[in-house]
This record gives structure tokens, sequence and C-alpha cells, in this order.
């Protein structure tokens, strides 16, 4: 919908260069903008960072920043800096365009219009206002103001096919399939290499009772991009309706080779798995389907069928029982459950849900509402087990209107801030530029016997190449000089090796001889949670975050149908030891905020996360974890700003994240 917008960016990034008076902002300029360019957004973040940064009043940087941002996903960032583009410069035409575009991605369309206004005020001769605020007012169902703004950026750009897809989808949404196929017919002759007229032709044709026509546009369109999965759905549809069930089934397997998580293709094969016969199948997909979406009640009622083909009445009843729980009004439903236990002899329980079910019909048939509530699972008269197209209400409600693939995706916290053997061959990352200053740090490291550096590092690094030779060296030293500072190396080197015991013993004498270290507390610490995680990954019961299908994050265990305990007390004890011998050190308290996290106190864990970013305002992993931890807790907007300001500080897998949980979905 957006992809005039490219064009735009890239006019936009040759047309407002402006040198700089010093070189070196020149070269951070150059630097990012080529980035950009490039599509390297997380290094043009980086550079758009220290132009920023050298550079406080730089609009450009903010504006070409938040640019890098939207097409990592980060709307709620990139929004942020157009708004602190616009604060330096107020006239600035295309910080209005773009945060306007922003704004329409996150649903503020009444926001977004208002940009566009003020954007077409100050440049009223700029065609890509025209065909950005005709999106908006589609998304926002303003059709008649969207077919206007369509009209007069095609005035001035005639020859643009994605500007005619878009006002004929305009055109179908008020009814007008004439006109709406007048579009689309040019929008192929104008680029008849792309797919996307061909399909939506054929929904035209489809719609006007011209299958054959649509089938051969679908066709045209999978030729051209055999992993076109939207029009695969529909040449399916409309195979199935042809009775061709084998071509149907074909169409939905290669949907599924592309997006094995489909919940919609998965579903509408079962139901024809179901109608061929073939329960086993079919069985299988409505598994899959609940598992990505347990609240799906067409899935329950559907598979409860099967079970009822099959003789077996008691999962029968258990499946119609849970599209009850999920549907309170489900007639049809406590009609099938009365049936089920009817076979099972419970005829008492029977009569109770036949008679239920009278009363369900006779309160829905006093309605005069429309049927698209809830009210409308108590009308008999409607068929649950036909295939479901994108456009169906149910569609709209539990597969969000659209081919979603909700795959199993885990999201783990980053780990804890630890001291590790220090490898000069890796490079800091622009981002870091900020580094916390601390002379006790420093002199920690600069004495000690290793080479070690301080940070958050993931259990399971390789051991580094000479790790033997050092172990050896430190050994020999420990033979006549049993120091705090060759212990704590000695234990360095042995958790690397994952020698957990020896390495804990010498922390312990480190500590002994030395407990006033607060970094020997924090390695400790680490140590013994490492320990724990190593246990649980061996029994399979690692607690990780994972993406559920209504865009929150829940806990599961992976490979394992329980969860055994583990205690993180003296890790966090050494941790808050740590915090009292220098209470201004901030990743201590990131440090327990992972901590608690893993120990299920999730509120404690965020004041520490927060106590970290309060000290410390650069500390990227504690902004991620505690975005993480918000959002878990349902507290998205919040969540969203914390990853986005991870990913500003180079945390790259925030923007992963960002498109997961923070992006609201587009309606065309």
């Amino acid at each position: 919908m957006f992809k005039k917008e490219l064009t735009v960016l890239l006019i936009a990034l040759a047309a407002t260069f402006t040198a700089a008076a010093q070189y070196d902002l020149d070269h951070f300029y150059y630097r990012g903008r080529q980035a950009l360019i490039d599509g390297q957004y997380s290094l043009a973040i980086e550079n758009f960072n220290i132009l920023s940064r050298l550079d406080t009043a730089n609009f450009e940087a903010y504006f070409f920043r938040g640019i890098a941002k939207y097409n990592l996903g980060d709307f709620t960032g990139a929004q942020k800096d157009f708004d602190r583009t616009l604060h330096f410069n107020p006239i600035y035409t295309l910080a209005y365009h773009y945060r306007a575009i922003t704004l329409s991605r996150t649903g503020k369309y009444d926001e977004a219009l208002r940009d566009l206004a003020e954007a077409v005020d100050l440049r009223p001769s700029y065609t890509g206002l025209y065909f950005s605020r005709g999106v908006t007012y589609f998304l926002s169902q303003q059709f008649d103001k969207a077919i206007s703004d369509f009209n007069m950026f095609l005035r001035r750009e005639p020859d643009d096919p994605d500007a005619y897809l878009n006002r004929g989808a305009c055109y179908l949404y008020v009814g007008d399939t004439t006109k709406a196929l007048s579009d689309y017919n040019k929008a192929i002759q104008l680029n008849r290499r792309e797919g996307e007229g061909f399909v939506r032709r054929s929904r035209v044709y489809a719609l006007q009772g011209k299958t054959e026509q649509a089938l051969e546009d679908l066709n045209v369109a999978i030729v051209l991009d055999s992993s076109n999965t939207y029009a695969l759905f529909n040449r399916a549809l409309l195979r199935y309706d042809k009775q061709d069930i084998k071509g149907a089934l074909a169409d939905l397997d290669d949907i599924l080779a592309e997006e094995p998580g489909n919940a919609l293709t998965l579903y509408n094969r079962a139901l024809i798995y179901t109608q061929v016969g073939d329960y086993t199948a079919a069985l299988d997909d409505y598994d899959r389907v609940l598992n990505i979406n347990p609240n799906n009640v067409l899935a329950y009622y559907n598979r409860a069928a099967v079970f009822m083909e099959m003789g077996r009445y008691r999962n029968a009843m258990d499946d119609y029982s849970q599209a009850i729980n999920l549907y309170p009004d489900f007639a049809k439903a406590y009609l099938n459950r009365s049936y089920a236990k009817n076979m099972l002899g419970q005829f008492n329980s029977s009569k109770q849900d036949y008679e239920i079910a009278q009363e369900k019909i006779r309160e829905y048939k006093a309605k005069t509402a429309d049927s698209t509530g809830y009210a409308a699972f108590a009308d008999t008269t409607k068929q649950y087990n036909r295939l479901l197209a994108l456009d169906a209400d149910f569609a709209k409600k539990d597969f969000n209107n659209e081919l979603l693939q909700y795959r199993d995706v885990d999201i783990r916290l980053k780990p804890l801030y630890k001291f590790v053997v220090s490898d000069s061959t890796v490079t800091t990352s622009l981002a870091f530029e900020k580094k916390y200053d601390d002379t006790v740090l420093e002199r920690f490291i600069a004495e000690s016997p290793l080479a070690i550096k301080f940070a958050s590092v993931r259990q399971g690094t390789a051991e580094y190449s000479g790790a033997t030779t050092k172990k050896e060296q430190i050994d020999r030293e420990l033979k006549t000089n049993r120091s705090a500072g060759n212990l704590f190396a000695k234990a360095i080197l042995e958790a690397s090796g994952k020698q957990f015991n020896t390495a804990l013993v010498c922390y312990d004498e480190a500590i002994g001889k030395d407990p006033e270290n607060q970094f020997f507390y924090i390695n400790r610490g680490a140590l013994q949670a490492e320990m724990i995680d190593f246990i649980a990954s061996i029994e399979n019961n690692v607690r990780v975050l994972t993406l559920d299908n209504d865009k929150t994050i829940k806990t599961r265990v992976k490979d394992s149908n329980t969860r055994s305990s583990y205690d993180y007390t003296s890790s966090i004890m050494d941790m808050q030891k740590a915090a009292a011998i220098d209470p201004s050190f901030p990743y201590v308290y990131y440090n327990l905020g992972n901590l608690y996290c893993m120990s299920d106190d999730l509120p404690e864990a965020i004041v520490q996360y927060s106590k970290a970013i309060e000290l410390h305002p650069y500390i990227g992993e504690a902004y991620y974890n505690r975005g993480l931890v918000l959002i878990y807790l349902k507290d998205n907007d919040k969540g969203c700003i914390d990853l986005s300001t991870a990913g500003e500080l180079g945390i790259e897998d925030a923007y992963s994240v960002i498109n997961k949980y923070c992006k609201k979905e587009e309606n065309l």
C-alpha cells in the first residue's frame, strides 16, 4: 500500500543533502545516507545517532534516522524522530509526510490526515502527498475522499500502476465493480509483470460470477510468482467451488510449503479433508490450528464433528464444551453435545443441553439486531463448516483478515553482564559510543592477569583458542600466589569451559580473600545462574517467552509438559551484595532485573531495569529486556517504546520483536 513512498524517499535523499560545516558531520551524514539507500538501516541509525549527538539541532539527522526506524518496523521510534525533526524545523514538509505515513501505519488516521493537510498547505505541488493521503483515507474507510485524492495524483502521474490498484480497491469497497475493473485493467496494462493486478482483477471477476476468467488471472499471477500465497489461496477457493478438490488441496499444500504456520489455510484444508473422509489428516490440521490459536471456536466445533464421524464421542463432547466455553450462545454446539452425551449414555445431561439450545434459539429469534455478534452462534440455519475466505466475517475476527504465519518465535532476554575473556577481534559498534565510564571498573580490568572485558554474553560461548595455555599459566601462578586476582582469572577460564564447580570454588576463595570486591560477587552470581540454566537445558525445562496468536507474549517450556522450579536466590543475594558495595554501578541492577524475571517476579524485574537505566540511560539491553517484560504484562505501548530505544542503542534484535508485537496490520 505504501510502495510509492520508497520512490519519494530516494528523491528526498537526493534533494535534501546539506553540506555540514565540519568534515566529521559531513562524514557521518554521508555514511548514514548511503547506508539508508543500501537498505542497511541499523548502520544508518548508528551514524545518525552520532550526527545527532555532534549537532543536537540537526533536524535532518532525526529525519533520516526516523526513516531508517520506519523501514525496520519501529513506528514508535520513527514517530518520535519525526517529532524531533519538526521541533527544530516546523516547516519541513517531508517530516509531516513521513510522520503521517507512520501514524497511518499505527491506526492514528485523524492525526495522519492533519499532518498531510499541513504538508499539502506547505507544498501543494508535491504529488506524493495525495497518494499517501488517499491511502490514509482508504484505511480510515473514507473511500470517496480516497478516490478524490487518487484522482488528483493520477492527473499528475497518469502512468502509476499502484495508484490505479488503490483507486480500484476504493471503487470495489463502494460497490462499483465496473470502475474497479477498469482501474485494474489499466494497472495491468502499465505493468504486466506484477501479479497484484491480476489477483485483484480476479476478485472482481469472481464477484461477477466469471469463474473461468478469475482462474485465468490467478494462473497468470502464479506464473509470475509461484510463491504468491494470496493468489494460491484464492485459486484454491475457486477450484473448490468448481468441485476440483484435488486442485484445491494442491494449492493449499503449496501455501503451507511456504508458510507452515498459516492458520487459515490449515483450517480450510482440514474442512476439505473432512469432506473427503480423510479424518486423520483433518484432525492433524485442526490440532495445528488450535496450537496456533487455542481460542478458535470453529476449529473446536468442526474437530468435534470429525470425532463424531469416527465414533469418538468423548473427544467430541470435550471439543463442543470448548466451543461453548468460548461462545456461550453457540446453540448448535449445545445440540451436538447433547447428541454426543446421548451416545455416551448421559441422558439427563443430554436433555439439559438440548433444552439450553432451544432456549438460546428462542432468544436469538426474538432479537431484532443484526446477526454479526456472539448471538449469531445461536442461528441454527447457519453453516459453520464452509471454507473461509480472507474477507469472511469470522476470518476478520480470528484469522486477522489475512494469511498470517504465527510460528513459534522464542524471545530470549539479553543475558547477564559479567567478566569474560576478551576477544580482541570483536569490534565495538558505533552505537555504543556512550560507554559507561567507571575508573574502578577500568582499573580492575587493567590489573587483571587475564585479558578480560565486561559484557552481556550468553552462556555457551565457545572457549577461546588460547584457553588451555592461559589456564596452565594461571595454574603455575597459583602454586606460588593464590591471590584473589589469580583465582578470579582461573574461575573465568574454568567457566568458559563449563567447569562450573571448579569455577565456583575459585570464586568462593577469591571472595574470601577480598570480600569487598563487588565484581567478584557479580561474576559468582552470574555463574550460579548459568549453572541453573545449564541444568534446566538438560532437563528440557528452559523457560522462554513466545509469540502467541493475539500478539501478546506468553511463557512456555520447550519440549516438556512440566517445568521444574529453579531457585535463583543465591544469584540474587550475590548481586544484592554487589549493589550494597557500590550502589552507583548500573549493571548490577540490570542483572537483578534478569534474575527476578527468571524467578517470575516481573514487577520487581521492571524496578531493577529502571534503576539501571536511571543510572546509565545507554544500556540497550536493559531497555530491550524491560520492553519484553512490559509486553508480557500486556503494556505494549510502553514495551514498544523501550524496544525502540534498544534498537536505537544498537540492539538489532529489537526490530524483529517490534515487527511481531508493535505493528498494526494494514487492512489492504
